[in-house]
């Protein structure tokens, strides 16, 4: 049930804000035609950009959903689900009373280990909806870009960017859950205990922790992101390594983006990430209520050692 929640809260939240995506994307990389949010949904939207590929009006700003809603519902199945089950191994290894005392080493470890298996599956769809979004000429979306990604480059290239996805998204994740778990328990404790909140309460903690922890960790992956974005546009051989050096520092024919261009895009994606994680933690909490389960979060004050709360 909980990989479930996952698919759903990630898979919806992604592909409804696919339009701040494609302008956050194209902003990393492709700045000299999208300098700044609001001017990159007024030229696709205007058709100011059609001689370059984008497709004009409303539906131009959702190229590369397909991609999104299968590869970030595959990412919420293992995120959460993985999540909710290595929890469930630590607290019954550890015993009730360890688990508590250790409960953030606890959240950082499951959070780590569920998204590294849930980048894996990721990765391949990221790889073409970044390549879809950010070079509109090369396809349409999943059905002919995949075959052909892989036709041409070889399907281990749909890889090339598993190193800074894991960069990106490894913290990320790790944020989005100690973060929020800490966040709820905090709010908790200013308000009133859990247990004494009905579930339109408990989801208003919910949403506001989970906003919160989304604009946290929207900042510390930024750098990472806009890697990923570049190494998935970037059409060059050699190995990992070498294509983020040549994004950093240039090749000689081509400038570097340095220190500052890691920084690209940041707003439209710090509110795009908080907004997302908001939700997502939302429509978790709200499918674990539908099917009998506690909402997320802990509330501390009603927890003691060596007694499930």
């Amino acid at each position: 049930m909980c990989a479930i929640g996952g698919l759903l809260s990630c898979g919806l939240t992604h592909t409804a804000v696919t339009p701040l995506d494609l302008v956050k994307c194209n902003a990393q990389a492709n700045p000299q035609l999208f300098t700044s949010t609001i001017q990159g949904f007024r030229a696709i939207t205007s058709g100011a950009l059609a001689e370059h590929g984008y497709r004009a009006g409303i539906t131009g700003l959702f190229r590369g959903w397909v991609p999104t809603l299968y590869g970030y519902s595959v990412q919420g199945v293992f995120k959460f689900g993985l999540y909710e089950l290595f929890e469930h191994i630590f607290h019954s290894t550890l015993g009730d009373k360890t688990a508590f005392e250790n409960r953030d080493l606890i959240h950082v470890l499951s959070s780590a280990g569920a998204e590294f298996f849930a980048d894996i599956g990721l990765c391949p769809f990221e790889a073409v909806k970044v390549r879809v979004q950010t070079n509109p000429k090369f396809a349409r979306g999943l059905l002919d870009g995949l075959p052909k990604f892989i036709k041409q480059e070889g399907f281990g290239n749909l890889y090339a960017g598993i190193g800074p996805l894991w960069a990106r998204q490894i913290p990320y994740t790790i944020i989005k859950f100690v973060a929020f778990e800490k966040i709820a328990e905090k709010v908790y404790g200013a308000y009133k205990p859990k247990s004494q909140c009905n579930q339109w309460e408990q989801m208003g903690v919910v949403f506001t922790s989970g906003y919160l922890a989304g604009v946290i960790c929207g900042a510390v992956s930024h750098p990472a992101d806009t890697m990923v974005s570049k190494i998935n546009k970037l059409q060059s051989a050699g190995g990992i390594g070498q294509k983020m050096r040549v994004i950093y520092s240039g090749d000689g024919t081509t400038p570097g983006i340095g220190f500052a261009g890691l920084w690209k895009g940041f707003t439209p994606r710090v509110i795009m990430i908080g907004t997302l994680t908001g939700l997502q933690w939302f429509i978790y909490g709200a499918f674990k209520a539908y099917v009998g389960l506690p909402t997320p979060g802990k509330d501390v004050s009603q927890e003691q050692h060596g007694k499930k709360h």
